[in-house]
């Protein structure tokens, strides 16, 4: 799987939190993103659009 989540802004993310980034969460995160992204394209393509919106998400 492509990783859709650029790694060093979520880690200074939450570094800036005062937290610790775990090796897991970047790849766990991006599972979310992409299946995020497969359910908005999914509700755009069923509303007969090509253009994916924030109300798809």
């Amino acid at each position: 799987m492509e990783m859709l989540v650029v790694s060093s802004k979520i880690k200074a993310f939450i570094k800036e939190k005062g937290c610790h980034t775990s090796s897991e969460l970047l790849e766990g995160l991006n599972k979310k993103v992409e299946a995020m992204l497969n359910a908005a394209c999914a509700r755009c393509q069923g509303n007969k659009r090509s253009t994916v919106k924030d109300v798809d998400l």
